[in-house]
């Protein structure tokens, strides 16, 4: 229900849109009284984002500014006491880079060796004190079970030769193709820090070297365990991501805790120490094949290693999770919204917890028996902010702790609804999210953007999405009606939904987008004569395909797509997905690759326009040319008509054929002979040079008759260019005088000649 002042606010604006603050992390301190953000924004000025961490009391909600220099690529982590903070800055290193194989690479080939800092932060002198760590990459780090040391692991470059040796051996003689995963080895280190005179002096002491990208790690006390989980920069094999434990009481073993052939991400300990539990990213291995899943949440036994997984009850799509002693705290996503669930044990069932509607993003626990909470949370007309409670039974009275966003409350927001059809393939069930302009709630013939999620294993949620990639909000504010449909491969209908695109990666979601965009316009909602669609990753894959299934869109935007997926397969970081989707390697299933490329559909939607004799005029008029003689404007005329004819024969573009500004320039010089014509051109285009002859003979004719001379019905050109007659030598070296203006005297040169 909109309230009796929102016509009274004004429109969002693209600066204030641009403006939103997200919340790449937050944590709670182990007593629950301090909580730690990072907010981040751009800055115009320096065109970057500032990443910056401050300290809320969650009581008082007075904050505290600690830096603006924060490293995205690591969080900040609380120590066991919750009197000391750790973090990374950016000044001095190359950490806001995310950890990849081609960001080590390039910083591998750099000779210049940085000194490597961590930072300290003393919650009771508020102080921020550097420990230098050496001059290796730093890739994870973890507390010990003390304030006074800290475990982390660095990346040690192998042999460049044998990097190259090994891609010269996998691709051969492929011309252009994605780099081997570049073949990282990880060491792992203590350092254990002297407090001492306001000093803090560090001693770093090697435990273990092992032959892969470290992702994250985690400290057992209990067990006295390092956990750490295996990365690959390049998603070839779901094998490179696995989970390892090295004792430290025996640190020459290195124990494989996973094989289960699926990715793992997001490792937590239990509250006892005794478990890690870790969240399955989509993809199973099984008997050889993919099965794409929703994400899913496990635990492993350090024990006996025992995997088993938690929440089985919930069929949706699991966001992100938080554990504590009274059990586990789950985001899952169910169709559009994203809700709090909890589970005491895995014998039990997962509940859910009754809040608002929206997208709970992201949660963090205080590891003290008061149950305090905080969570981030937006929907679609409440911005981002962070929130906390002390009794999650009191979940849909939570206040914000931060109020970064406030001035888009203040704005005249879209207001939104779900929107459902059914597939016109086989009646399956979609839904999507409609955002209408302010203040035209679902008013009728509206003009539409059909907005793409990426993933495909994503979906659009309510959530209040303040980012380039999603401009839902933004458009609707400028007046469209948005769709934002979770075709099938989104997340949160169930892992049926999820693998019905499995052989039909684009043909399938686009059918069930297009019965979408079909209901609107039969419901009177959507302006037939007024659509644009757009995407971006997979939407974009999307909107390429769509584009060349239909001409009703007006418009369309696309980014980081796919028009071929061969090559894309060859140099993307994700040829496992690819191969999934289309179901196996390009040279198994070439038919598949090729009727899901829209680059082979392009002909259903492209029709050259129907040959508009006098359309030479309005180029000549685009050229600003004033001064152009009879003879001049005809070879402008005879050059059009010729170059539209070619286009038709060879089903080329007119402008590959000749471009205009170089058929004007020829037009405006009339060459003498071939050469000329060779001349005028500063990269002769193929049809041309194939058809120098009658270009020649055509310019003959305009000096000729010139376009006093030359009527519409007397030039014979069809016959002309059916019936290519050779031209001599002699006539090929008709000199033209340039200096000549008078059509008359242009034209008894020639005579003579």
């Amino acid at each position: 229900m909109l309230s009796s002042s929102t016509s009274t606010k004004p429109k969002l604006t693209l600066d204030e849109y641009f403006n939103y603050t997200n919340f790449p992390s937050f944590s709670l301190s182990p007593d629950g009284q301090q909580l730690l953000v990072h907010t981040r924004r751009l800055t115009w000025d320096s065109n970057t984002y500032e990443n910056s961490l401050w300290l809320y009391e969650t009581q008082g909600r007075r904050k505290k500014l600690i830096t603006k220099k924060l490293s995205e690529a690591f969080k900040p982590q609380w120590s066991p006491s919750g009197n000391w903070i750790v973090l990374r800055q950016t000044e001095n290193s190359t950490t806001n880079n995310r950890h990849t194989h081609y960001h080590y690479r390039r910083l591998f080939e750099s000779e210049e060796k940085i000194e490597q800092y961590i930072y300290l932060y003393c919650f009771l002198s508020e102080k921020l004190l550097p420990v230098s760590i050496g001059t290796e990459i730093l890739s994870a780090l973890a507390w010990s079970s003390n304030d006074s040391s800290l475990y982390f692991a660095t990346v040690r470059p192998p042999s460049t030769k044998e990097d190259e040796d090994l891609d010269e051996a996998e691709w051969k003689d492929v011309i252009q193709y994605r780099k081997r995963k570049f073949l990282i080895d990880s060491t792992i280190c203590r350092v254990d820090i002297d407090r001492k005179n306001r000093t803090l002096v560090a001693k770093i002491n090697i435990l273990k070297n092992v032959p892969f990208l470290i992702g994250q790690l985690l400290f057992s006390s209990v067990e006295q365990k390092l956990l750490f989980s295996s990365t690959g920069g390049i998603l070839e094999s779901v094998k490179d991501f696995e989970i390892y434990s090295i004792d430290l009481r025996n640190v020459s073993s290195l124990s494989r805790i996973t094989n289960n052939e699926v990715i793992e991400d997001n490792l937590q300990l239990s509250s006892d120490g005794k478990y890690v539990l870790f969240r399955q990213i989509g993809q199973i291995l099984a008997k050889g094949n993919f099965n794409i899943t929703q994400q899913r949440l496990y635990s492993a036994d350090l024990t006996n290693g025992q995997i088993e997984r938690l929440a089985r009850d919930f069929d949706g799509n699991i966001v992100e999770y938080a554990t504590r002693s009274d059990g586990i705290y789950i985001l899952g996503q169910l169709g559009t919204n994203v809700h709090i669930y909890t589970q005491q044990s895995p014998e039990k069932y997962s509940v859910l917890q009754h809040g608002w509607n929206g997208t709970y993003e992201s949660i963090a626990l205080s590891s003290n028996q008061n149950g305090s909470l905080a969570f981030l949370y937006s929907s679609y007309g409440q911005p981002k902010e962070i929130y906390f409670i002390r009794n999650l039974n009191k979940l849909a009275s939570a206040k914000a702790i931060t109020n970064e966003n406030k001035l888009l409350i203040q704005r005249n927001l879209p207001q939104h609804k779900v929107y459902k059809w059914t597939s016109d393939v086989d009646d399956r069930a979609i839904e999507g999210i409609l955002h209408y302009p302010p203040e035209k709630f679902e008013t009728k013939k509206l003009p539409l953007l059909v907005l793409l999620h990426g993933g495909p294993y994503a979906a659009s949620t309510n959530q209040f999405d303040g980012s380039a990639a999603s401009l839902a909000l933004l458009a609707a504010s400028e007046g469209w009606l948005v769709l934002e449909p979770n075709y099938r491969g989104s997340t949160g209908y169930g892992d049926q939904f999820l693998n019905e695109i499995h052989y039909y990666p684009l043909s399938l979601p686009g059918r069930d987008i297009l019965s979408g965009v079909d209901r609107l316009i039969k419901d009177g909602i959507a302006d037939s004569n007024s659509l644009a669609v757009g995407g971006y990753s997979y939407g974009g894959f999307l909107t390429n395909w769509l584009i060349t299934q239909t001409t009703r869109f007006k418009a369309a935007l696309t980014g980081a797509g796919s028009i071929e997926h061969v090559s894309t397969w060859g140099t993307m970081d994700l040829p496992a997905s690819i191969s999934y989707l289309f179901g196996g390697f390009p040279w198994e299933v070439p038919h598949i690759y090729q009727a899901e490329s829209p680059i082979y559909h392009l002909a259903k939607v492209y029709k050259k326009p129907i040959f508009d004799e006098n359309a030479y005029k309005v180029l000549y008029l685009k050229s600003h040319k004033t001064t152009f003689d009879g003879s001049q404007l005809a070879a402008v005329k005879l050059l059009y008509a010729w170059r539209d004819k070619i286009a038709r024969e060879e089903d080329e573009s007119a402008s590959y054929v000749l471009p205009d500004l170089m058929l004007i320039h020829i037009a405006e010089l009339m060459p003498k002979d071939i050469q000329g014509i060779r001349a005028s051109c500063k990269l002769v285009p193929e049809l041309v040079e194939k058809n120098l002859e009658e270009i020649h003979r055509l310019l003959i004719q305009a000096i000729e008759k010139p376009l006093s001379e030359l009527n519409d019905g007397e030039s014979n050109l069809d016959e002309s260019l059916q019936n290519k007659r050779s031209i001599s030598s002699s006539d090929t070296n008709i000199p033209i005088d340039l200096s000549l203006n008078n059509d008359s005297k242009r034209a008894k040169l020639v005579s003579e000649k």
